[in-house]
This record gives structure tokens, sequence and C-alpha cells, in this order.
């Protein structure tokens, strides 16, 4: 339950306030592994003096939970990360001490206060949006676009935990555009779906008996997206970055 001023989660004798923070990742920082991002992270909440609570036990660690993992190499512009704090002055402080303690390539880019009925960064995953970049040459044209999506089915060969396992990308693809040289598209990222954009764009070019040559596109994560829609099939996506308030 909240206490009486809305900020604080009571946690046992202690009290906690979750916080939850939007970053970007570009340049070098992109092909960096997302284990590494957490111990920069881990060490960037010290060197930033954030008074981030800690989980109990014989091994003490930060509290703290990402979004769906970007894939090495994927630059992004709306990253997220939950922590649990004891205190803060204001969630501008926050992110501007998380600067002052970040290296370039790792810019974070708002902070707010989550309630407490908000489910955490992981686990409120339902969709991703991507803009696809293509080297010259590589560029498809938006007839072949169309048709692409007017198929009743768009089936690759996906390996799983279990093995390989046949998958229909239409069903996740919510939704596909051209935007000038670039194709934007909105894709499930729940942990039921979790389709790539890679799929998407090798299954576009085999669709068209083209094989995408190496480093032919340069892919960037726009934004991650939770689904607050109130009946089943009828999905409405928000931000995850709209998710709580500042203070």
């Amino acid at each position: 339950m909240w206490n009486q001023d809305n900020l604080y989660l009571e946690k046992g004798t202690y009290c906690v306030m979750r916080l939850r923070i939007k970053f970007r990742k570009y340049g070098s920082v992109c092909f960096i592994s997302h284990l590494d991002l957490m111990r920069f992270f881990q060490k960037a909440i010290r060197r930033a003096q954030i008074d981030v609570a800690y989980s109990e036990g014989f091994s003490p660690h930060q509290i703290m939970a990402f979004a769906a993992p970007l894939g090495v190499g994927l630059a992004s512009h709306g990253e997220y990360m939950d922590i649990e704090v004891h205190s803060v002055t204001s969630c501008k402080d926050v992110m501007e001490s998380l600067n002052r303690a970040s290296v370039p390539g790792i810019e974070i880019t708002s902070v707010k206060v989550l309630p407490d009925t908000a489910g955490n960064a992981m686990a409120s995953v339902a969709a991703a949006g991507y803009t696809v970049r293509f080297m010259e040459g590589y560029v498809p044209d938006e007839t072949v676009l169309t048709k692409f999506l007017a198929k009743e089915q768009i089936l690759i060969t996906k390996k799983t935990k279990k093995g390989m396992k046949e998958v229909n990308l239409k069903e996740g693809i919510f939704q596909l555009k051209m935007m000038g040289k670039e194709i934007y598209m909105l894709l499930d990222a729940s942990s039921s779906g979790n389709i790539k954009p890679i799929h998407v764009i090798e299954a576009l070019f085999s669709d068209i008996g083209e094989v995408l040559g190496e480093d032919a596109l340069f892919i960037t994560r726009e934004d991650i997206y939770t689904n607050v829609g109130s009946e089943m099939g009828n999905s409405q996506f928000i931000s995850l970055g709209e998710v709580g308030a500042g203070i």
C-alpha cells in the first residue's frame, strides 16, 4: 500500500519507491552484451549515489528489472529499467546524476515514479517499435511490402529452447510501413510471441528471392510498449515511458 503522500511502497519494515528509467543506447555501446549493460548500471547507480534498495540474503544485489533485452548491434531510443530506491530528491535529480555518471552511448532521457499497481518493466512488455535503415541497393519497393503484408501467413522456422518450430510471423506484426527509404515495424515482443525485426526482414527478402548482404541494414528500437486494452483482441499499446509520474 502507499503511504499518505503516495510516493513510497511499504515493504516489510522499510519503504521503497519504484522508479522507471528510460534511456538511449547508441554508438559503440550497441555492441556490448545485456549482461555488461546491467553491470554498467550497477556501477553507475553507485557512482551517482542513488539510494537504491538491495535484495536480502547472503548475496544482496541492487533491485532492478530491465524490459526486453536488446540484441547486440542494435541501437535504441527507448530502453527501460525499473529500480527500487529508499529516497530521492526529484526525478530530474536522479536523471541528471545518472547522466553525469554515464558514458558516451548511454543517455538517460526520463525518470518516473511507478504506482504500486504497475507491473515491472520485463513483465509489462507487449510490443516494440523498430526502424530499419537499409544500405544503398537494398531498399525494398513499397509494392513488395504491400504484397508481403497481403499474405495470409508468413511462415518461418524459428529456433527455440525445445528445438526448431514453425512460426507464423503475420500474427505478431502489428504494423509494417515504408517511411521514405526506411521501414517502421511494430512487433509482438511479449514472452509468448517475441518477433525480432531481422526475422521480418529476412522473410521479406526471401519472398522476393533475394538474400540480405552483410551489414545491409541498421536496426534501431524506437520504443517498447505495454498493452492496456481491456478486452481480448482489443489491443491498446502505450509506451512504457507513459506509465508513472515525475516528482
